[in-house]
């Protein structure tokens, strides 16, 4: 069975085109098309970038993709640097990690409008115990009894007249 490389590269003859209109067909970078028909991935970073350039090529050229895909699996698993995918996280999940993933899943929606309404009823219930405690308390319950008393000792009040 040939390689991956050696069939993006006959189909890609077939139909009598050439690399640079393969690229400008595919928005896949010329250096990148050629690496393809090369079996070099060493000009890729990661295993996903070369398994999307391979399905955006060979579904171009109109080749039967699975088949295609899985020869490209076996022939990086070949590979030295993209035997294995690299783990996706060095250390343990933390309880921020925990937190931060449960609020990622809140609906914002529902949760503003909960928080609205929780914040109206805390503000109508602070004005009804407002209210009522206003209207318990008595303001004039720690005045002394009134007494008159004179600035002179001469003055006196005036008498009502009738």
């Amino acid at each position: 069975m040939p390689s991956v490389a050696e069939q993006l590269r006959a189909a890609r003859e077939a139909k009598k085109m050439t690399v640079d209109q393969v690229a400008d067909q595919t928005k896949i970078r010329t250096d990148h098309v050629r690496a393809l028909e090369e079996g070099d991935y060493s000009a890729f970073s990661a295993t996903i970038y070369i398994r999307g350039s391979v399905k955006i090529y060979g579904g171009f050229l109109k080749l039967d993709l699975p088949p295609l895909l899985a020869a490209l699996d076996q022939e990086l698993k070949g590979t030295e640097k993209f035997s294995e995918p690299p783990p996706l996280l060095e250390t343990k999940k933390t309880t921020v990690d925990t937190v931060m993933l449960m609020l990622a899943k809140l609906n914002w929606k529902m949760g503003f409008a909960g928080i609205i309404a929780i914040i109206v009823a805390m503000i109508v219930g602070l004005f009804i115990w407002g209210w009522h405690h206003h209207k318990a308390s008595d303001p004039l319950k720690n005045l002394p009894p009134a007494v008159y008393q004179p600035a002179n000792s001469g003055d006196t009040l005036p008498l009502p007249k009738r």
